[in-house]
Formats: C-alpha cells, sequence, structure tokens
C-alpha cells in the first residue's frame, strides 16, 4: 500500500495541507474587503509597492488585489484537482496528478518570487521571510519532481503485455 505513493506526491499533498486554507483565506478576505485585506500581512509588500512604486488610485488598488485573489485562488484549486486525482491509486500510482500539481507550483512560485521581489523593494523584512519560505516550499517540490523518475505505468500481468498486440481486442466482452 505505501510503495504506490511517489515522493513528490506526498510532498505535494503537503504543500496542499498548507496553500489551500491559508491562500483561499487570504483570496476571500481580499474579496469580502479589498483595501482592507490587501494591507494585511501577507499582502503588505504588494500593497505597498503598488502604491509606492506606482502610483496606483484607489479603484486600480482594487483590481489588483482583485488580480492577487484570483491568482492566489487558481494556485488553490490546481492544489485541490492535485488532491482529488491523489485519491484515485491507478492515478497516483502512473503519475497522472503531476501536471496539476506543476501548474499548482508555477502559479504560486510566481506569485511567492513577484511578492518576495516587491517585499524586498519596500523593506517589508516580516513579508519578505514569508514569500520566501513560500518560493523554497514551493521549488523544493518542483526540484524532487524533476529529478524523481518518471512513473511507470504499471503492468496488471507481465505475460499479456507480451501478447498484447497478438490478441484480439474484444475478446473478454461479453
Amino acid at each position: 500500500m505505501s510503495n504506490n505513493w511517489r515522493i513528490s506526491s506526498f510532498s505535494g499533498a503537503l504543500l496542499a495541507g498548507y496553500f489551500i486554507p491559508t491562500w483561499a483565506m487570504v483570496a476571500f478576505n481580499i474579496m469580502v474587503s479589498p483595501i482592507h485585506s490587501f494591507y494585511e500581512r501577507p499582502n503588505i509588500a504588494v500593497a505597498l509597492f503598488m502604491s509606492d512604486h506606482l502610483q496606483l488610485a484607489g479603484m486600480a488598488m482594487v483590481r489588483m488585489a482583485w488580480l492577487l485573489a484570483l491568482g492566489k485562488l487558481m494556485a488553490v484549486a490546481f492544489f485541490v484537482i492535485f488532491l482529488v486525482f491523489l485519491t484515485r491509486a491507478a492515478i497516483r500510482k502512473t503519475g497522472g496528478a503531476d501536471e496539476a500539481l506543476a501548474i499548482a507550483l508555477s502559479i504560486g512560485s510566481v506569485i511567492s518570487f513577484a511578492s518576495m521581489v516587491m517585499a524586498s523593494r519596500v523593506g517589508e523584512t516580516a513579508a519578505l521571510q514569508l514569500h520566501a519560505t513560500e518560493l523554497l516550499m514551493l521549488l523544493g517540490t518542483a526540484i524532487v519532481m524533476v529529478v524523481e523518475r518518471p512513473a511507470t505505468p504499471a503492468a496488471a500481468n507481465p505475460a499479456a503485455v507480451d501478447l498484447a498486440l497478438e490478441q484480439p481486442q474484444l475478446l473478454d466482452n461479453r
């Protein structure tokens, strides 16, 4: 039972356990109160960068907050899809959930990297540490996915693989 879990699947499930509730809550708060939530700890660096360096007005700040919430919700959605795929053993064994995890890691890495750069530009050290930690977690799982060998489809019967082209396709259908 435990031999059909890949390291990247386990690492991705742990990441999903962190990012789904955290980023979904942040995105929901932004949807409810865009400006107030945009200036909370997880988003303060992005908000200060947008207001100070890009000199955006109020409605443009609301749009940027919603755009950030949309990006975080997209990453959350792909993490959820990944977890749904993990529940099916056939998909998990063949590595079929890797695409959803790769998309979630890509979106999350872009958001965390951009937030980290913005935090360094505005001098928010707590936000910089938060975004750097998130980015390192995402990149660590991405590296594990790259280094880990591709999943091989498990053959139920080795003799059936050799004779696959010699057997009629619809023989067992009744």
